[in-house]
C-alpha cells in the first residue's frame, strides 16, 4: 500500500490523485510547504506530488535543488512528483533535473499519475536489485569508482565484472584522461590476485633506451651503466598484475619480447642467458589505435592480437556528461579530506558549463580544474568566479565574440588570435604539454610552437598530466 502526500491549493487535484492509488492508499493533503514538512516529520510517505508554485516559495533564488534539500534532509529516498501548468513545463523540466523523480501537467489525468507511480516503483525495485548485485559483486572501497548513469560505462564495469576473475589478457582503449590506469587496478582488485603486486609501467615516460631493462630487468655488466644487476617489472609482478600504460609507444626490439611472454611466459635480462618464469597478468592500455597502428607496420600484429583478447573501450568523459556530478562530488569529498576546508556543493552555472564543456583532458583535467577551484575558492560552494572565464564562453561552443566597432583587418587579427590561442589551449591539454608531439599534430615545427606559446602566455608545465 502507497502512502501519497500531495501539497496543492486545489482540492480537486487530491480527489484526482486518490482515484490514481485506489481506496487502500493513504493519502493526505495540505496546502503550503510548511505543512508539508510538518507532516512529514511525523510520517514517511512514498510519494510527494507538490504545485510548482509552492515549490518555487522553498527558494528564495529559484533554485530548486535548494528548495528539494527540505524534502531530502527529512527522507534521502523520497519520491517527488511536480505538478504544473503547461505553460510552466520548462520550469517542471528544470526541477526534475535538479533531483525530483518526474512532472505531471494540468488539468491531471489519473492515468497519468498511475502511470507515473508505476514506473517510478518499477525503477526503485530495479535499481534496488542492482544495488544489491553491485554489493555483492564490488569490493566496498571501489563503490565510487563504479557510480556511473551512462550506459556505455555500464557496459564497461559489466566487462570488467566478468574479466577481473580470470587470467585473462585485457587492453583498455581510450583517450588520454579517461581513468584507464583507476580501472586497471580495479580489475586486480576484484581478481584473485588483489594480495600479490600491482605494477604499473608508463612505457610513453621511459625512455626508448631504457624500456627493455625496466620490463625485463638486465644483469650487471650488460651495458654502460649497469654497475649491478636489476629485476625487472615482470620478476617484481611475480603471481600479480603488470599494467602498461601508453603499449603503443614501445619499440619493435620490446614488442618482440612482449610477445615472447604472452606466448610462453618467459624472459631474459638483458644481457642475462637464464630463462625465468613468470605468470603475471598483463593488463596493456593504449589511447592510440593499434588495429591501424598494426595495418601500418608501425606496431607487430601478432603482438596486438595476443593484447586484444579481452578489449574494453572506454568513452570519454564528452560523451558521459551525465556521470559529471559523481566525479564532482568525489573530487570534492577528496579535497575536503586533504584540506582544512569545508567545501559542499557546486554552483549551478559552474555545473551546466562542466556538462558544455569538450573536456580533451578528461577526467584527469576536471580533477585539476576541480582542485584549483577549490584552492581559490573562498565560500561553502564553488562558483563561477573560482574557474576559468573560457568555461562559460557562449553555451560551451568555439564560436568567437567580434568587435564590430573596430576595421575589419583589426576585428580579424581579434578573431585569429583568440582562436590560435584557445587552438594551442587544447591540443596541449590533448598531448600534456608534450611540445614535439603538439608540433606535430599542429603541423608545425616546434620552433613555430615556442613563438606562439609565448605569444599568448602558455606554459607547457601548465597542461601536465
Amino acid at each position: 500500500m502507497s502512502s501519497v502526500l500531495v501539497v496543492s491549493a486545489e482540492r480537486e487535484v487530491v480527489q484526482v490523485i486518490r482515484s490514481a492509488f485506489g481506496p487502500d492508499a493513504g493519502v493526505a493533503h495540505v496546502a503550503n510547504r510548511y505543512s508539508a514538512l510538518e507532516i512529514l516529520q511525523r510520517k514517511r510517505r512514498d510519494f510527494v506530488f507538490i504545485d510548482i508554485s509552492i515549490l518555487r516559495e522553498m527558494s528564495s533564488h529559484k533554485d530548486f535543488k535548494e528548495a528539494l534539500r527540505p524534502f531530502w534532509n527529512l527522507f534521502p529516498s523520497i519520491e517527488i512528483i511536480v505538478m504544473a501548468p503547461r505553460e510552466m513545463i520548462r520550469q517542471a523540466v528544470r526541477a526534475v533535473k535538479a533531483g525530483a523523480t518526474d512532472y505531471l501537467t494540468y488539468p491531471i489525468v489519473p492515468d497519468e499519475a498511475r502511470l507515473v507511480a508505476e514506473s517510478i516503483r518499477e525503477s526503485v525495485l530495479m535499481e534496488s536489485e542492482l544495488e544489491y548485485l553491485r554489493n555483492q559483486q564490488w569490493k566496498s572501497d571501489s563503490f565510487e569508482f563504479v557510480k556511473t548513469r551512462n550506459a556505455g560505462m555500464q557496459q564497461v564495469f559489466s566487462k570488467i565484472r566478468s574479466v577481473a576473475p580470470t587470467k585473462t589478457t585485457v587492453l583498455l582503449a581510450g583517450e588520454t584522461g579517461v581513468g584507464k590506469g583507476v580501472l586497471a587496478r580495479l580489475i586486480h582488485r576484484h581478481s584473485n590476485r588483489e594480495d600479490a603486486q600491482f605494477i604499473s609501467v608508463h612505457c610513453g615516460a621511459i625512455p626508448e633506451t631504457l624500456v627493455e631493462s625496466e620490463l625485463f630487468g638486465h644483469e650487471r655488466g650488460a651495458f654502460t651503466g649497469a654497475i649491478r644487476k636489476r629485476l625487472g617489472k615482470f620478476e617484481i609482478a611475480k603471481d600479480g598484475t603488470i599494467f602498461l600504460d601508453e603499449i603503443g609507444t614501445v619499440t619493435p626490439q620490446v614488442q618482440i619480447r612482449l610477445l615472447q611472454v604472452l606466448q610462453d611466459g618467459i624472459f631474459s635480462r638483458v644481457g642475462g642467458e637464464d630463462v625465468i618464469a613468470t605468470t603475471a597478468r598483463v593488463i596493456a592500455a593504449t589511447n592510440t589505435d593499434l588495429r591501424q597502428m598494426s595495418e601500418t607496420g608501425l606496431f607487430r600484429k601478432d603482438l596486438y592480437y595476443r593484447l586484444n583478447v579481452f578489449p574494453i573501450e572506454i568513452p570519454p568523459l564528452r560523451e558521459r556528461p551525465e556521470d559529471i556530478p559523481f566525479f564532482t562530488d568525489f573530487f570534492l569529498g577528496k579535497m575536503n579530506r586533504l584540506n582544512p576546508k569545508s567545501i559542499h556543493d557546486i554552483h549551478p552555472k559552474v555545473l551546466e558549463a562542466l556538462a558544455r564543456y569538450s573536456w580533451p583532458g578528461n577526467i584527469r583535467e576536471l580533477e585539476n580544474l576541480i582542485e584549483r577551484a577549490y584552492i581559490l575558492e573562498t565560500s561553502s560552494v564553488l562558483t563561477p568566479e573560482s574557474f576559468p572565464a573560457e568555461l562559460f564562453e557562449q553555451e560551451g561552443t568555439t564560436s568567437l565574440p567580434v568587435n564590430v566597432s573596430l576595421p575589419l583587418a583589426e576585428a580579424r587579427q581579434q578573431v585569429v588570435a583568440s582562436f590560435e590561442r584557445q587552438y594551442l589551449k587544447e591540443l596541449l591539454s590533448q598531448y600534456q604539454g608534450r611540445v614535439n608531439r603538439t608540433a606535430e599534430a599542429a603541423g608545425i615545427t616546434t620552433r613555430q610552437l615556442h613563438k606562439l606559446m609565448r605569444k599568448y602566455g602558455l606554459r607547457k608545465e601548465d597542461f601536465k598530466a
